[in-house]
């Protein structure tokens, strides 16, 4: 572990996310907790990864699957008990594993005992929340829409006012100009770093600034923009800082921003701002959505999804912020279906995005099972989905005139659930995760699981070695970013630079042969990694299918 009074390098982090309800049940009852988590300790510090956050385990009634939460300051019963926690914390901390837990302060469930004394009348806990007057007509107060469809307004009780939730209609939005809700929101924070956390992930956290006065948006205009990076958050950040986390030189912060621009996450992530240590922006996974729109399938294009990295990276970079890394989470496809061939070049797809991802700046994040090449499931039928966005979506898509294949083609590709069936240990029926019967199933687990990486796989030691190779190279962790030839039509490559040590970064980003000429330098250069053996002879590289290698100028690693 780190000394106490030194400053954690969070550059050199790499960070594993955990699903709780589909990484390992020990009770049998079909859903994942705190004992699998502590059972399965051995093989996540075999990766070598710094920190696990941990997706919502917090006391709920579970209608966006954790993120409307009733009590911060409790367990919900099913994953375990707050002393299984405190174990947890302790065993990971053995390997010097840190925890950073996902922290959902921009709303609550209205099953929270505040939201409840507000609906009682209690004018102090009214204040919690963004309540508002209908219009004259008794309309809700402003056009925004719900994330999950409809109004985002909702009648507060009978009292003839609107309580706001941008996402669930249980999911009450809190009212950060309150100072007793910022007070509140630093205690819950501290709770759980006097428990031994160090590490937070802020759900959604710039939504927080809303103004006083709420405006509908303009016709045509995008309602989001009137409550998305408003002028206050970085101030609600710097105050929560300085309340909680701040004040520990190990804390390692993400905040997760919804509709963003890269100028924000700069002041966002930027360490003289003192808010947050790194960012995840979404617009990379938006390069297959047909004009902007989710529930669509079409294949992406290579130089969309290069063009969007290469913005971010260079943006980042210019205003010195800090990029979180990811491809996959919980509320994404699987990024192996999306921007790979999981069926012609499975082992090839998975290693090539994790090159890319791992040797850009930034902090790099991996979602469960993407170390071992698992895809999305194999389902047949919308009866086969849980999450209700899903098959909501497939209801809306058959309203819209498509047929039922149609619409559950375009489910099929982009449903959450593809990322939140269990994760895969052994070839058994149940992949391993449950004596029970699992609340999603799994699908392929007799050609993708834990022990047949273990055993001869080439997903998993690739990954392993990305992790220690950040560790080994400065250039890697530190080293500034450059592109290159970003006008190739299937090559994504790139410089990273530090000092004397030179690193180049090429993935072929299609299921497609490819030549490719890299500067005189690297001819003969050192290969750091490369998922296909590489001729390095002369200047013109021949890439097959999503072929990826980093090639060093200079052989010295240094510290």
């Amino acid at each position: 572990m780190h000394a106490s009074n030194e400053k954690v390098n969070f550059h050199k982090y790499v960070i594993y996310q955990i699903y709780p309800k589909s990484f390992c049940d020990t009770k049998g009852d079909g859903l994942g907790d705190l004992q699998g988590i502590i059972e399965k300790i051995p093989y996540i510090a075999s990766l070598g990864v710094d920190m696990v956050w941990f997706n919502p385990f917090f006391v709920s009634p579970q209608r966006d699957n954790g993120y409307d939460i009733a009590d911060y300051y409790a367990i919900q019963p099913a994953f375990g008990t707050l002393e299984e926690f405190d174990e947890m914390v302790a065993k990971l901390g053995e390997h010097g594993i840190g925890v950073m837990l996902d922290m959902v302060l921009n709303h609550t469930s209205t099953a929270h005992e505040w939201f409840q004394k507000a609906l009682a009348g209690d004018e102090e806990y009214r204040d919690y929340y963004i309540i508002r007057p209908g219009l004259a007509d008794g309309s809700p107060p402003t056009n925004w829409d719900s994330k999950f469809g409809g109004s985002a307004w909702e009648p507060f009780g009978d009292t003839g006012d609107y309580y706001l939730h941008l996402f669930d209609v249980t999911q009450a939005d809190l009212n950060w100009r309150n100072p007793e809700v910022r007070t509140e929101m630093a205690n819950i924070v501290n709770f759980w770093r006097d428990r031994g956390v160090h590490g937070f992930r802020f759900d959604v956290i710039n939504l927080i600034g809303k103004e006083a006065e709420l405006k509908s948006s303009a016709p045509g205009e995008d309602p989001r923009y009137m409550y998305t990076d408003g002028t206050d958050v970085d101030r609600y950040l710097q105050e929560l800082a300085a309340a909680s986390f701040g004040k520990d030189p190990l804390s390692v912060t993400v905040g997760e921003m919804s509709s963003t621009t890269i100028e924000r996450c700069v002041g966002y992530s930027n360490p003289d701002n003192h808010e947050l240590n790194m960012v995840f922006n979404f617009h990379h996974l938006k390069v297959d959505y047909l004009n902007g729109k989710k529930w669509t399938n079409i294949r992406f294009q290579p130089r969309d999804l290069k063009e969007v990295l290469n913005k971010w990276a260079l943006g980042m970079q210019e205003g010195n912020g800090w990029n979180a890394l990811f491809l996959n989470n919980h509320d994404q496809p699987r990024a192996i279906n999306r921007f790979g061939d999981p069926e012609r070049y499975h082992v090839e797809s998975a290693t090539m995005l994790a090159h890319m991802i791992h040797l850009l700046r930034g902090t790099p994040y991996i979602y469960m099972g993407e170390e071992i090449g698992m895809t999305d499931p194999l389902y047949t039928s919308i009866n086969d989905y849980v999450d209700i966005e899903s098959t909501n979506a497939y209801i809306t898509l058959l309203e819209e005139g498509l047929n039922a294949d149609e619409a559950f083609a375009i489910v099929h590709s982009k449903s959450r659930d593809n990322a939140r069936t269990p994760m895969q240990w052994d070839d058994s029926k149940h992949a391993g995760f449950t004596n029970g019967v699992p609340w999603l199933a799994p699908t392929n687990q007799d050609r993708i699981n834990v022990v047949a990486e273990e055993a001869s796989g080439r997903i998993l030691p690739y990954y392993r070695k990305l992790i220690q190779l950040r560790k080994q190279y400065a250039v890697i962790a530190d080293g500034s970013y450059e592109p290159f030839q970003l006008e190739h039509e299937k090559v994504y490559a790139f410089f990273r630079k530090l000092e004397d040590e030179e690193l180049l970064v090429i993935v072929n980003l299609s299921g497609e042969h490819t030549v490719f000429e890299i500067p005189e330098r690297f001819v003969s250069g050192n290969i750091l990694i490369e998922n296909h053996s590489t001729d390095l002879t002369g200047n013109m590289l021949q890439l097959n299918p999503y072929h990826a290698i980093a090639i060093l100028t200079k052989e010295q690693p240094q510290s």
